[in-house]
């Protein structure tokens, strides 16, 4: 039986705990902010017309939204807790337990995903199968988005909520994610950095990438 690395038993159990609260919270974060609206919307054009899926899809509520946009979308996310809220909220959309390091998909099956903030909880050294992971699962000619927070030093986010738990948020640098995204054999086509806003502390980063058709 093969022991999963650490972290992965950290953030579920992170997620675990505070999904009720983060639904709460965020449900509706996506009005504010409407570039990242326009980067979902720009993935969707992109994407329409085969299977999608979000990665870390957490409660599901960018999920939803890419649904309401006319995607054939389903959501992936490692904490069985926000799986239970998304189908609860989301009837109508699929949701399964999975991890990033091994995507329960069939290579080329995806005509986009999107990992909106969830490459954040995984340190450096993993990255790498992350992204070999992506572009199996993706079609040629499949696009990627990926979301995250810009910077070099991670945040420790601790009791959140009051809960007895913490957790590690990995900021990166857009040069770095986009080169992982290249040694993975992606092309990345658009890179946006906007200032934040409301209550977040640091630029917020969206990249979109494709593999190559013929790759």
């Amino acid at each position: 039986m093969t022991t999963e690395p650490e972290f992965l038993t950290t953030a579920r159990a992170f997620y675990d705990a505070v999904a009720v609260d983060y639904a709460d919270r965020y449900r509706n974060v996506l009005a504010a902010r409407p570039l990242d609206r326009a980067m979902l919307a720009a993935f969707a054009e992109l994407a329409a017309g085969g299977r999608v899926v979000e990665l870390g899809c957490g409660p599901g509520y960018v999920t939803g939204h890419l649904a309401g946009l006319g995607l054939d979308v389903s959501g992936l996310d490692l904490s069985p807790r926000m799986v239970e809220l998304a189908r609860a909220d989301y009837p109508g959309l699929r949701f399964e337990v999975g991890s990033l390091l091994d995507l329960p998909y069939a290579d080329g099956e995806l005509a986009g995903a999107a990992a909106w903030y969830s490459i954040i909880h995984t340190p450096v050294e993993h990255l790498p199968r992350v992204f070999a992971e992506l572009h199996r699962v993706l079609a040629p000619g499949g696009h990627l988005l990926l979301a995250f927070q810009v910077g070099d030093r991670p945040l420790r986010i601790d009791r959140p909520f009051g809960h007895p738990v913490a957790l590690d948020f990995r900021r990166r640098r857009p040069d770095l994610v986009a080169g992982l995204a290249a040694d993975a054999g992606l092309t990345v086509t658009t890179r946006l950095v906007r200032e934040p806003v409301g209550e977040e502390s640091t630029p917020q980063a969206f990249l979109l990438a494709r593999r190559p058709l013929g790759a």
